[in-house]
This record gives structure tokens, C-alpha cells and sequence, in this order.
């Protein structure tokens, strides 16, 4: 099959959309299809570049107001594409993100005369008032589901990675089919890394307790939160670090905070860190993985650390509920500092239960591998184009309902 996906962020754009769209299509390519993805130019570039291999073609875009690591696709540019795409004889159009991507992905799909699907990845109701502080949070969420609600409808299926998002879809009016999908991860991926060199690096001795959160340093990732534990867990555990590996709007919030509370020596922020080497490094160090989002759809980082095998504490809100079983690689916590720090400060405490929730977790990640999901999405791509036989559609609906029975009661 040929797909043409569309998408509003792309590396090196750092985020689960990224990761999520990466993944997908890795795994297709090497069940030997070809996807070429639309996405934004990060460096200025005034014209359209397209890969030798046609595979990712680079957008012009502008930087978006309050949001400087984003970018606002050219909609002059994807037109102007309209002819070179209607030679590459695509089979299915797949939509990733609801701006521009989503906008022009349905008025593509209308003129190559393709059938659509969206992923729809993001919780917006949760967190949009952080944004756009002067508009009441009542309008900004009626605005936020009407504007999921229609987006939904305009395509052939919706694709959501957990129970939480497509009940929160259902609710909001959408009547498009929907298919509970998440995004596995390539477990090869996270057999390398060294705790020792990633230590060494940042002047951290080999014994001090050394928890690790890894995401968009935003305010719907409750970093603050997680702020409240560390100074809670300080009490009990003195020499304790947290390492937070990101960044994002809130980063200058957060160093003021850190100083305003004395809290240098027991925070480290380390910005974005390469995938391949140091942030395989930065798993390694880490004793304990914490979470505590509470607008997260998925939560592919979980998946990363149990893969690495680093026990987890985190609680278990929207997309995290269908990931996190407990004992299963991780102890769940309320959404509490207090009892979020007494787990752990119990796990750090207790050297067994941490290499049996490294044991668990390294086995119950197996469950997530990518190569799964990517055979159920192409399952759904031939199922929408027509191309799928009865036995071979027959298999994969089978397959999408052993995912839900198993992963979502």
C-alpha cells in the first residue's frame, strides 16, 4: 500500500505525537509498504524540500504565537503539491494532528479522491485554558469539544490510543466509527544505554537515589506536581535527585521555582536528550520513573522505562490506565503528593521490590511491541480501502478484540 500521512509536528519536534508517528512508520516500511509523511520545516526553508526517496517532504511553515517549538504549515505550499501527489497513486490519506494537518489532509483526501482516518492523540480540553488564560475555561472547553466533535466527523474512521480517549470522543458526540489503537514500541530500541556514563556526565555518584521523568516541561504533564514530591520525598531521603529530561513553556516557571525553594541540589534539568544515545543512557540512571500527567492518551515513556526495566511510580489518569497495571512494572499512586512520595520512598527503600517490578515490567512490555500495532493499523487501512479479504479482516478483528478484552476489561 501507498499512504500519505499528514502531520502538524514531526521531528526533531520532540513529543509522543513524533515518536508515535515514527513508529507507525517504521513498521509499515519494513511490512514493506510505503508511507510518505507532510510535516513542517523546522529551519526556515522557504521551498518545499522533498527526500530523494519521496518519503518526507518538509513544509514551509512560521512559528506559532505563544508556542516557538511549533509551526504553522504553508497551506499555499501543500497546495502547490496537488499535482506531484496525484502521481504517487496513494491508497489511504491518515491524518495526525487537528491544525493544519487536518484541515488540509481533508481537502486532500477530497481531491485525490482517497478515503481518510485520523489519530486523534491529544487531550485538549484538559489544558488549552493554560494557554489562553483570558478566555473562561467553560468557553475554551465547549469550544475545544465541538472542535473535536466535527473534526472527527469529517473522515472515514478515528483512531485513539486508549479506552479513556474514545470514551471522552463518545461523549463528546462523535459518530464516526472509532478504533482503539495505541502505539507499541520497537523494544530493540531499548536494550543499550549506560547509567554509569550518563552519572559520570552530570557529576552524579553511583549510590545517590536518583529519580527520572521524561517529557514536554508543560503544564499538562503536572511537572509541578511532581515538584511537590520531590521536596516531600527530600524529607525522608535527603540526598535524593530528580532528573527531569525535557523542555517547553513551563521551563522558565520551573527554574524560578527551583531557586525561589533551594531546590539546586536536588534538581537536574537536562533539556531534550538525542533518543539513540544519551536519553537510553539517562533510562539507565535512573532507579525509580515517575508520571503524574493528567491529560496523557497513552503515556509512551512508561512503555520506555519498563522496557529499560526501571520500576515505576505514577498515577493512573485517562491514557495511563490502559498502560499501567499494578505490580506490572510499577506501583500506582493517587494523584496526592504525600502517598505519590510515601511509594516512593518505599520503592527506593526496598532494593527486592525494585528488581521485581524491573523483572515484571521487562515482561509485561513484551504485550506492546510495535510490530502488534502495526499490523492491526495496516488491517485497518485495507479494511477502509476495500483491499481486505474475509479471513484476513476476520483476523484482524479478532486481533483488535483480544487488544481490548486484555487491555481494557
Amino acid at each position: 500500500m501507498r499512504i500519505l500521512m499528514v502531520s502538524d509536528v514531526y521531528f526533531p519536534r520532540i513529543n509522543g505525537v513524533s515518536t508515535s508517528i515514527q513508529t507507525f512508520i517504521n513498521e509499515l516500511n519494513r511490512l514493506g509498504h510505503e508511507v510518505t509523511l507532510l510535516c513542517p520545516d523546522y529551519r526556515g526553508n522557504r521551498q518545499t524540500v522533498i527526500d530523494k526517496d519521496h518519503r518526507l517532504v518538509r513544509i514551509p511553515s512560521k512559528k506559532v504565537l505563544f508556542d516557538p517549538e511549533d509551526r504553522y504549515m504553508s497551506r499555499r505550499r501543500i497546495y502547490e503539491l496537488l499535482p506531484w501527489l496525484q502521481q504517487q497513486k496513494f491508497d489511504l490519506l491518515h491524518i495526525q494532528t487537528p491544525f493544519v494537518a487536518h484541515y488540509m489532509g481533508v481537502r486532500l483526501a477530497e481531491r485525490l479522491g482517497l478515503p481518510s482516518v485520523v489519530s486523534y492523540h491529544t487531550f485538549f480540553e484538559e489544558y488549552l485554558d493554560h494557554y489562553l488564560p483570558l478566555i473562561p475555561k467553560r468557553i475554551l472547553r465547549g469550544l475545544a469539544r465541538r472542535f473535536s466533535r466535527k473534526q472527527c466527523n469529517q473522515v472515514e474512521r478515528v483512531i485513539v490510543p486508549s479506552s479513556a480517549m474514545r470514551d471522552v470522543l463518545l461523549a463528546y458526540g462523535v459518530k464516526t466509527t472509532i478504533t482503539i489503537l495505541p502505539t507499541g514500541i520497537p523494544l530493540e530500541k531499548f536494550k543499550s544505554g549506560d547509567g554509569k556514563r550518563f552519572r559520570h556526565k552530570y557529576g552524579i555518584a553511583g549510590t545517590r537515589p536518583l529519580i527520572l521523568t521524561i517529557g514536554r516541561v508543560a503544564c499538562e504533564k503536572n511537572i509541578d506536581f511532581l515538584v511537590d514530591v520531590l521536596v516531600r520525598i527530600r524529607l525522608l531521603v535527603p540526598e535524593i535527585l530528580f532528573v527531569i529530561a525535557g523542555e517547553g513553556p513551563m521551563l522558565p516557571e520551573l527554574q524560578r521555582r527551583i531557586e525561589r525553594e533551594n531546590l539546586e541540589e536536588h534538581i537536574l534539568l537536562v533539556g531534550y536528550l538525542d533518543r539513540e544515545t544519551e536519553l537510553q543512557d539517562c533510562y539507565a540512571a535512573a532507579d525509580i520513573f515517575v508520571f503524574a500527567s493528567r491529560t496523557e492518551t497513552q503515556g509512551l515513556v512508561l512503555l520506555e522505562a519498563m522496557a529499560k526495566g526501571i520500576p515505576l511510580v505514577s498515577t493512573a489518569v485517562m491514557g495511563t490506565r490502559d498502560v499501567l497495571v499494578e505490580k506490572e512494572g510499577c506501583l500506582i499512586a493517587p494523584d496526592e503528593a504525600g502517598a505519590f512520595a510515601a511509594r516512593v520512598v518505599r520503592l527506593l527503600g526496598d532494593a527486592s521490590l525494585r528488581r521485581q517490578l524491573s523483572r515484571t515490567g521487562r515482561e509485561y512490555v513484551k504485550r506492546w511491541h510495535a510490530p502488534l500495532f502495526a499490523e492491526q493499523l495496516l488491517a485497518l487501512y485495507r479494511e477502509l480501502t476495500g483491499e481486505a479479504g474475509a479471513q484476513e479482516q476476520s483476523n484482524a478483528n479478532a486481533g483488535i478484540t483480544r487488544y481490548r478484552t486484555e487491555f481494557n476489561g
